[in-house]
């Protein structure tokens, strides 16, 4: 005969907020160092980490208001892809990628270029504060029936990434030109949107590389366009220095 299982009165939701942080600290690092990745991840932090508001019979706030089990899952996968995403980037940049920048390169590391049901899409993007039904098929998320794909650089058209400031457009934007070797267009492009001298756009590049396979083209162009990022870097200086250069010789 099973015991039923006892459970804790109300827990306080600031300090289960900070047991279930604490708590998926260490449960990720563990999975992290194990080489566990993509959905099998995920369930198993998101999974696990449910014991720890499953121990109440109620969470509230302090002004008496019950927080639903939807509520604290939403937490539990925030916490999981912010921790995913500094150890994708390797510390330091996470802070400056807008939500769709981070959906993309948590995406790349979680399901590659795979299809995924719409619901576990769905979940990834709203750990991001991103509602996905607004954002489907107008850039890089496209839906197909019940199934999410996110776009690779080669398949998106160049005339529709022209004018976007987002920084996977952008990227994508860069990746086209240089396929089609048109050097002096990839410079004016990034110094026009500011991500010619901003190493979080590279490091963004680098980690999607990482989370791709060798043979994936996606990779190829990454790696093409980022092995001549130095050179790249400096004659996109040179160009924002020229205008003052001329002031100072007027």
């Amino acid at each position: 005969m099973c015991r039923k299982l006892e459970r804790d009165g109300i827990g306080w939701f600031n300090s289960v907020k900070e047991e279930i942080r604490n708590y998926l600290q260490e449960k990720c690092e563990r999975l992290w160092r194990e080489g566990i990745s993509g959905a099998d991840y995920y369930i198993s932090a998101i999974g696990s980490a449910i014991e720890i508001f499953g121990r109440y019979e109620n969470v509230m706030d302090f002004e008496g208001n019950i927080i639903s089990a939807d509520k604290l899952l939403d937490y539990v996968r925030q916490v999981v892809t912010d921790f995913t995403l500094r150890q994708i980037l390797h510390n330091g940049i996470a802070g400056e990628l807008s939500p769709l920048s981070r959906f993309y390169l948590l995406w790349r590391w979680s399901y590659g270029e795979a299809k995924v049901h719409f619901d576990d899409a769905r979940k990834l993007a709203q750990s991001l504060g991103i509602d996905l039904e607004r954002e489907w098929n107008k850039g890089f998320i496209e839906k197909e029936k019940e199934f999410i794909r996110v776009l690779g650089p080669d398949e998106r058209k160049i005339d529709e990434l022209e004018e976007s400031t987002e920084m996977i457009d952008v990227l994508h934007y860069v990746l086209r030109l240089y396929q089609l070797g048109r050097r002096e267009d990839i410079k004016n492009v990034l110094l026009r949107t500011g991500y010619g001298n901003k190493d979080s756009f590279y490091r963004t590049a680098q980690a999607i590389s990482e989370t791709l396979p060798s043979d994936s083209k996606e990779k190829k162009l990454l790696d093409g366009f980022l092995s001549g990022r130095s050179n790249l870097i400096r004659e996109i200086e040179d160009m924002a220095e020229r205008p003052r250069r001329r002031g100072l010789d007027l």
